[in-house]
């Protein structure tokens, strides 16, 4: 779903974020403070959240502006899906979250399996990066590249985390209420194909 006034107010946060770091003059900081104030007023009309949190979430950060990357791990048993209950919406998704600034994306994927499914895994495969704006996901206050990487379980068991509430395995045809947030399943249904065909060459647009 593509809403223009939120792409609009990405874009204004993003530039206004690039220009409060690399200006020198005084009188441009004020513009581009402005100007963030001016995507902060956006967000506020459009969503009826507080300033504050607007603020938090969506213009707290310095430096120049990139995209978040999301990372998911996918793992497979007997032609079924690994997916993990989320806590905050009680739908169902492939178990990661936000890369970690000083981990590689396996080490990323790694960790997150262990702390949403309970398994001890090994990342064996990119199959996926995507950008999120391409897919039918519900509106974001960010720009999210997606990375699916295929992993195979070396050890643990089943456990739900901090962020979960339920682990389990799931055939293509019998999937659960989806986290649309993190997947949708005409993504799930593509990442199935790479279980019966290896080959496949990674998915990336």
């Amino acid at each position: 779903m593509t809403l223009k006034w939120l792409e609009w107010a990405k874009e204004m946060q993003a530039i206004s974020q690039a220009g409060l770091e690399y200006t020198k003059d005084v009188y441009d900081k004020e513009r581009f403070e402005q100007l963030r104030e001016l995507s902060i007023t956006i967000m506020q009309e459009y969503t009826g959240e507080g300033n504050e949190m607007i603020r938090k979430l969506f213009a707290s950060e310095t430096g120049y502006q990139t995209p978040k990357v999301d990372v998911r791990g996918v793992i497979f048993q007997d032609g079924k899906l690994l997916l993990v209950k989320e806590k905050a919406d009680g739908a169902w998704a492939l178990p990661g979250g936000w890369a970690d600034v000083g981990l590689s994306p396996s080490e990323v994927v790694v960790k997150e399996v262990k702390e949403e499914a309970g398994y001890e895994v090994r990342a064996v495969r990119l199959l996926a990066v995507l950008d999120k704006k391409f897919h039918n996901h519900p509106p974001s206050a960010f720009h999210v590249y997606k990375m699916f990487i295929q992993c195979d379980i070396t050890g643990g068991s089943a456990g739900v985390g901090t962020e979960t509430s339920a682990v389990g395995f799931f055939h293509k045809d019998e999937l659960p209420p989806l986290s649309e947030e993190r997947n949708t399943k005409e993504q799930l249904q593509r990442i199935f194909e790479f279980e019966n065909n290896p080959h496949l060459p990674i998915w990336l647009d």
